[in-house]
Protein backbone atom coordinates (compact mmCIF):
# COMPACT_ATOMS: atom_id res chain seq x y z
CA UNK A 1 0.00 0.00 0.00
CA UNK A 2 2.89 2.65 -0.12
CA UNK A 3 1.00 3.53 -3.28
CA UNK A 4 -1.55 5.21 -1.97
CA UNK A 5 -1.70 8.69 -0.53
CA UNK A 6 -3.91 9.58 2.48
CA UNK A 7 -4.24 13.70 2.60
CA UNK A 8 -7.60 16.33 2.79
CA UNK A 9 -10.16 16.06 0.27
CA UNK A 10 -10.43 19.35 -2.39
CA UNK A 11 -13.58 20.18 -3.83
CA UNK A 12 -12.12 18.39 -7.14
CA UNK A 13 -13.05 15.04 -5.09
CA UNK A 14 -16.50 15.45 -4.10
CA UNK A 15 -17.36 13.70 -7.30
CA UNK A 16 -15.41 10.86 -6.71
CA UNK A 17 -16.47 10.99 -3.03
CA UNK A 18 -19.91 10.97 -3.93
CA UNK A 19 -19.87 8.08 -6.46
CA UNK A 20 -18.30 6.32 -3.52
CA UNK A 21 -21.15 6.99 -1.40
CA UNK A 22 -23.72 5.62 -3.77
CA UNK A 23 -22.02 2.63 -4.69
CA UNK A 24 -23.91 0.34 -2.59
CA UNK A 25 -27.32 -1.01 -1.68
CA UNK A 26 -27.72 1.27 0.83
CA UNK A 27 -26.06 4.48 -0.88
CA UNK A 28 -27.54 4.01 -3.80
CA UNK A 29 -31.24 4.99 -1.65
CA UNK A 30 -29.65 7.80 0.10
CA UNK A 31 -26.99 9.73 -2.35
CA UNK A 32 -27.83 11.79 -5.30
CA UNK A 33 -24.62 11.49 -7.82
CA UNK A 34 -26.51 13.38 -10.37
CA UNK A 35 -27.24 16.46 -8.48
CA UNK A 36 -23.86 17.51 -6.58
CA UNK A 37 -24.67 21.34 -5.39
CA UNK A 38 -25.59 20.04 -1.83
CA UNK A 39 -22.24 18.40 -1.52
CA UNK A 40 -20.55 21.08 -2.00
CA UNK A 41 -22.53 23.22 0.17
CA UNK A 42 -21.80 20.61 2.64
CA UNK A 43 -18.51 20.48 1.90
CA UNK A 44 -17.86 24.16 2.97
CA UNK A 45 -19.46 23.58 6.09
CA UNK A 46 -16.71 21.06 6.74
CA UNK A 47 -13.86 23.29 5.81
CA UNK A 48 -15.11 25.79 7.71
CA UNK A 49 -14.80 23.56 11.26
CA UNK A 50 -11.50 22.83 12.22
CA UNK A 51 -12.88 19.57 14.09
CA UNK A 52 -13.98 18.18 11.01
CA UNK A 53 -11.24 15.99 8.26
CA UNK A 54 -12.52 14.57 5.21
CA UNK A 55 -9.91 12.52 4.04
CA UNK A 56 -9.60 10.70 0.40
CA UNK A 57 -7.26 7.89 -0.32
CA UNK A 58 -5.54 8.32 -3.44
CA UNK A 59 -3.65 6.12 -6.35
CA UNK A 60 -1.63 7.78 -8.78
CA UNK A 61 -3.87 10.89 -8.72
CA UNK A 62 -7.36 8.92 -8.44
CA UNK A 63 -9.43 8.74 -5.77
CA UNK A 64 -9.90 5.69 -4.10
CA UNK A 65 -11.45 5.82 -0.63
CA UNK A 66 -12.68 8.20 2.17
CA UNK A 67 -14.05 8.73 5.09
CA UNK A 68 -14.59 11.81 7.47
CA UNK A 69 -13.14 11.81 11.38
CA UNK A 70 -14.95 14.60 13.54
CA UNK A 71 -13.52 15.56 16.48
CA UNK A 72 -15.88 15.92 19.73
CA UNK A 73 -15.24 17.59 22.66
CA UNK A 74 -16.89 16.64 25.68
CA UNK A 75 -18.17 16.82 29.37
CA UNK A 76 -18.46 13.06 29.78
CA UNK A 77 -15.74 10.46 30.34
CA UNK A 78 -13.94 13.18 32.80
CA UNK A 79 -14.17 16.05 30.06
CA UNK A 80 -12.41 13.90 27.21
CA UNK A 81 -12.78 14.19 23.34
CA UNK A 82 -13.68 11.45 21.41
CA UNK A 83 -13.88 11.01 17.43
CA UNK A 84 -15.96 9.65 15.01
CA UNK A 85 -15.36 8.15 12.09
CA UNK A 86 -17.82 8.36 9.25
CA UNK A 87 -18.68 7.73 5.78
CA UNK A 88 -16.00 4.96 5.34
CA UNK A 89 -15.72 4.15 1.46
CA UNK A 90 -13.21 2.24 -0.38
CA UNK A 91 -13.69 2.21 -4.40
CA UNK A 92 -14.82 -1.27 -5.48
CA UNK A 93 -11.83 -1.96 -7.30
CA UNK A 94 -9.96 -1.71 -4.11
CA UNK A 95 -11.81 -3.67 -1.59
CA UNK A 96 -9.96 -6.94 -0.01
CA UNK A 97 -6.60 -5.09 -0.31
CA UNK A 98 -6.08 -3.34 2.34
CA UNK A 99 -7.18 0.18 2.12
CA UNK A 100 -10.05 0.37 4.41
CA UNK A 101 -7.23 -0.97 7.56
CA UNK A 102 -4.92 1.95 6.16
CA UNK A 103 -7.85 4.62 6.52
CA UNK A 104 -9.22 3.90 9.78
CA UNK A 105 -5.34 3.04 11.52
CA UNK A 106 -5.03 6.97 9.70
CA UNK A 107 -7.86 8.03 11.44
CA UNK A 108 -6.81 6.16 14.92
CA UNK A 109 -3.49 7.91 14.76
CA UNK A 110 -4.55 11.76 13.85
CA UNK A 111 -7.52 11.06 16.90
CA UNK A 112 -4.24 10.48 19.38
CA UNK A 113 -2.85 13.26 17.65
CA UNK A 114 -5.82 15.20 18.63
CA UNK A 115 -6.31 13.96 22.11
CA UNK A 116 -9.05 12.00 22.32
CA UNK A 117 -9.37 9.20 24.40
CA UNK A 118 -12.02 7.22 22.05
CA UNK A 119 -12.47 6.48 19.06
CA UNK A 120 -16.36 5.77 17.99
CA UNK A 121 -18.44 4.85 14.74
CA UNK A 122 -21.56 3.46 13.65
CA UNK A 123 -21.77 0.80 11.08
CA UNK A 124 -25.73 -0.16 9.79
CA UNK A 125 -26.87 -3.54 11.11
CA UNK A 126 -27.48 -4.05 7.22
CA UNK A 127 -23.67 -4.26 6.99
CA UNK A 128 -22.15 -7.28 8.55
CA UNK A 129 -18.69 -7.59 6.64
CA UNK A 130 -18.32 -4.19 7.89
CA UNK A 131 -18.75 -5.52 11.49
CA UNK A 132 -16.35 -8.20 11.16
CA UNK A 133 -13.96 -5.51 9.63
CA UNK A 134 -14.08 -3.05 12.39
CA UNK A 135 -14.42 -5.97 15.17
CA UNK A 136 -11.20 -7.65 13.69
CA UNK A 137 -9.30 -3.80 14.11
CA UNK A 138 -10.12 -3.65 17.81
CA UNK A 139 -13.73 -1.87 17.75
CA UNK A 140 -16.15 -3.18 20.09
CA UNK A 141 -19.87 -3.38 19.41
CA UNK A 142 -20.60 -2.15 23.31
CA UNK A 143 -23.31 0.21 22.36
CA UNK A 144 -27.24 0.26 20.16
CA UNK A 145 -27.25 3.00 18.50
CA UNK A 146 -30.75 4.99 17.52
CA UNK A 147 -31.52 7.72 15.03
CA UNK A 148 -34.00 10.14 13.83
CA UNK A 149 -34.61 11.44 10.78
CA UNK A 150 -35.83 14.94 10.89
CA UNK A 151 -37.43 16.37 7.84
CA UNK A 152 -35.92 19.12 5.73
Amino acid sequence: MTDIGIRPADANDIPAIVDMLADDALGATRESPDDLHPYFVAYERLQADPNQFVMVAVREDRVVGTFQLTVVPGLSRRGSTRSVIEGVRVHSSERGHGLGQLMIEWAIEESRKQGCSLVQLTSDTARPDAHRFYERLGFVGSHVGFKLALQP
